[in-house]
């Protein structure tokens, strides 16, 4: 039983295909590029781990890493990121829907306080912003 928490969720549409986005979240350079990552791993399948190293404005370095828990290629990629000082990690859900040569995307997550909650929205809303500027430049 889940208990009532703080969540978020955030849908766009996109306007590239349903594939070249579920590429650009699976292939690790294309993930790099778009989402201001180095080192990036990932290893996308149930149980399989990813890794990267987020570059955020001003230059600091913020590793991440965590494990896939769901893939349905082209539709669904539930991950799992592991938050320091956080017995178990925080759950990301991202869900794609065909819309000819566009995709609707859905961001969901949830977490015990607003202010984890607001960091992770805004966060989602950067990442957001450079796949769609990446997908518009492809």
């Amino acid at each position: 039983m889940s208990t009532p928490g703080f969540d978020y969720t955030i849908t766009r549409t996109l306007d590239a295909p349903v594939d070249k986005v579920w590429d650009a979240w699976v292939n690790p350079d294309n993930y790099g590029q778009w989402a201001s990552a180095e080192q990036v791993a990932l290893d996308v399948r149930p149980g399989g781990a990813w890794s990267a190293v987020m570059v955020i404005p001003g230059g600091a370095r913020i590793p991440l890493s965590g494990t896939y828990t769901e893939v349905v290629p082209n539709k669904r990629l539930v991950m799992g990121m592991n938050v320091p000082g956080r017995g178990e990690p925080a759950i990301m859900d991202l869900d794609l829907t065909a819309d000819g040569d566009r995709t609707q995307i859905t961001l969901s997550q949830s977490f015990d306080t607003a202010e984890e909650r607001d960091q992770a929205e805004q966060g989602s809303n950067m990442l957001l912003d450079g796949l769609t500027s990446f997908l518009a430049a492809a």
